[in-house]
């Protein structure tokens, strides 16, 4: 069985896929009819091929990918009864003459670095913060491995917590749906079946190599990597671990990257987390929303057989 690099992520009533050398975007509109949008990627710079800081560029590069995804779905979904359009408050229409086209790349930049500051802030420096008032010797390096066991515990709590939070909002329901119609794709088209929904329907929604395995890789390597810059007061702490992230962030792909290659025991050790968090967040698509996927995935396929595979990059 081959081991595609495409992926996607699920959006509002639709997918995205990114191919090695194209992405698409395919979107059920409200009168059923599925919009395709498919777009070159950009070629790969000089960073993007140096070993740990690709990691932290390419992920950066798919969040904006993805946030632009987002925005994009959401110009399709209908309006409530009686909900209008507004006009425009005089602070946006000063944003529209001072930027002009640009305007909403900046919104997508913006929003980007928000959901950064957002994540490292409840899912890095609040268990930090909140392992600050565990009594243990911070002074012996025993001390510090302990309080890093106890901010990862408390951030796999936290993280839990979200997902299950997010898993109750109605909304989310049919993205979890989309998010599963996306996996089974990819299995279908990794076993060399006919991409059609009969196939692509008797495939599982859970994927080894879904980005939720990436937060758990992620989670591993800081407790590594904080146990050796040893335990400070908290806002030195907060400083190491911003400063840090790009790097842990670096490696854990770098990880998986070699895991996925040699598919040994260490892919397994990293995937299995992942594997079990998707109950939280895949759901069964029906045939409509499989049929999205399709449609996705084969605008991605590269022409040249065999350079989507794991290693060729």
């Amino acid at each position: 069985m081959k081991k595609t690099t495409i992926g996607g992520q699920a959006l509002l009533e639709g997918l995205l896929m990114i191919g090695p050398q194209y992405r698409a975007t395919a979107i059920r509109k409200p009168d059923g009819e599925i919009l395709i949008e498919k777009q070159p990627l950009k070629p790969k710079g000089k960073l993007s091929k140096i070993p740990i800081i690709r990691g932290a560029v390419n992920l950066f590069k798919q969040m904006v990918i993805g946030v632009k995804a987002l925005m994009y779905s959401a110009e399709f979904i209908d309006l409530e009864d009686g909900e209008k359009t507004t006009e425009p408050s005089k602070f946006e229409k000063f944003l529209e003459r001072k930027f002009g086209d640009k305007l909403a790349d900046i919104a997508i930049y913006f929003s980007v670095i928000l959901s950064i500051f957002f994540s490292v802030g409840l899912f890095i420096l609040l268990p930090n913060f909140i392992a600050n008032f565990i009594p243990v010797n911070r002074d012996s390096s025993s001390g510090v491995i302990i309080l890093n066991l106890i901010e990862g515990a408390f951030r796999v709590g936290l993280f839990i917590g979200y997902l299950a939070l997010v898993s109750m909002l109605k909304e989310m329901k049919r993205v979890w749906e989309y998010h599963g119609a996306e996996h089974k794709t990819i299995h279908c088209y990794e076993h060399g079946d006919e991409m059609t929904i009969e196939n692509v329907r008797k495939y599982s929604t859970k994927h080894p190599r879904c980005g939720t395995s990436l937060f758990f890789t992620i989670m591993i390597i800081s407790i590594l990597v904080f146990s050796f810059t040893g335990w400070h007061n908290v806002f030195i702490n907060a400083l190491i671990r911003i400063v840090l992230v790009p790097l842990i962030a670096g490696i854990s792909l770098e990880i998986i990257k070699f895991a996925v290659k040699k598919n040994n025991w260490l892919f397994k050790v990293f995937s299995a987390p992942g594997l079990m968090f998707q109950a939280f967040t895949t759901r069964e698509p029906d045939d409509s929303q499989i049929e999205v996927a399709i449609a996705a995935f084969n605008e991605v396929i590269p022409i040249e057989d065999g350079s989507d595979e794991w290693g060729k990059d």
